[in-house]
């Protein structure tokens, strides 16, 4: 099995890709708009060995998981970044598959902060992205937690934004970013599961970090984690400008918002801005930069304080 040059991004769903010792990856047959290729799952060390995102529920991705073990491999721990079905989907069959306990930060509530709590009470919906709300981990994992095995040590970093539950998974110099820091696109931010204000602060402890190498949820390994990570901060910051500045022009709600910025985005893909939009002003409203009217919701109208 040959090591994959981390210039080159173009797998096969269901085929073992060595991207360096003790790091395996088998891409889901899950390509979309949303997901690139598809959903990665990493398998790491050799004989007994972690898997990292089992990925979506699909009877053809179990079986390329399982045929991909090693004679005398055997999966003893599965770690789930964060509960979109897109990741979380397979833990359960596949933890009924090896007898291996599911361990991620917690069920789709957790981590959740009281604002994101407060609008879901309030009627916010999820805005369709997937999100898996029977998640359950057997075991759940605090922030900075390690777990070992015979020829590895993984450790978990709570990094929510994307998803409140949202985890890092680091192994030696390389980091498994789930949908936190992906190379392809910038990371989908969606209230109530999304939350900017975290996410920035999730994004700059990364990037402080001195990680070699990110391997996401989806696309290709990052090989130059903390400019990427830095390039995520600029954009929110840009973006959040952006909204600032439509409403310096006048008062609106999120469509409008969207429709103003967003410019070049595909129409199938404006319901996802405006999430996007959406979260950045909870986040304006929080600080008292902006005001929601007669509410915050996604109906309200913004303007600025």
């Amino acid at each position: 099995m040959k090591i994959e040059d981390p210039a080159t991004y173009d797998p096969t769903p269901g085929d073992p890709v060595l991207l360096e010792p003790g790091v395996r990856r088998i891409l889901a047959p899950n390509p979309s708009p949303m997901t690139h290729r598809g959903t990665n799952t990493y398998l790491v060390g050799e004989g007994d060995v972690a898997l990292i995102d089992p990925g979506p529920n699909d009877r053809a991705h179990l079986a390329s998981i399982l045929s991909s073990l090693r004679p005398g491999e055997r999966i003893t721990h599965i770690f789930v970044t964060h509960s979109h079905l897109d990741h979380s989907g397979l833990a359960a069959p596949l933890a009924r598959a090896t007898g291996a306990p599911v361990l991620a930060f917690g069920a789709s509530d957790a981590g959740r902060s009281p604002i994101m709590t407060e609008l879901l009470k309030n009627g916010l919906d999820s805005g369709g992205e997937g999100s898996d709300r029977g998640f359950q981990p057997n075991e759940t994992l605090a922030d900075e937690e390690e777990v070992h095995g015979a020829d590895w040590s993984i450790s978990a970093l709570w990094t929510p934004g994307h998803f409140g539950n949202h985890m890092c998974f680091s192994f030696g110099s390389a980091l498994f970013s789930g949908d936190h820091v992906m190379g392809w696109a910038s990371t989908m931010v969606s209230p109530p599961d999304g939350d900017i204000a975290a996410f920035m602060e999730s994004t700059e402890m990364l990037s402080r970090r001195s990680d070699r190498i990110f391997y996401p949820g989806h696309g290709g390994p990052i090989t130059s984690p903390v400019e990427r990570a830095t390039e995520l901060v600029a954009h929110r910051r840009a973006r959040e400008a952006q909204i600032l500045q439509a409403l310096a022009d006048a008062p609106a709600g999120v469509s409008e918002i969207t429709r103003r910025i967003y410019v070049d985005t595909p129409p199938q893909l404006l319901p996802a801005a405006q999430r996007n939009v959406f979260a950045h002003l909870i986040d304006l409203v929080s600080k008292s930069v902006v005001l929601a009217s007669p509410n915050l919701s996604t109906q309200a109208k913004f303007s600025l304080r």
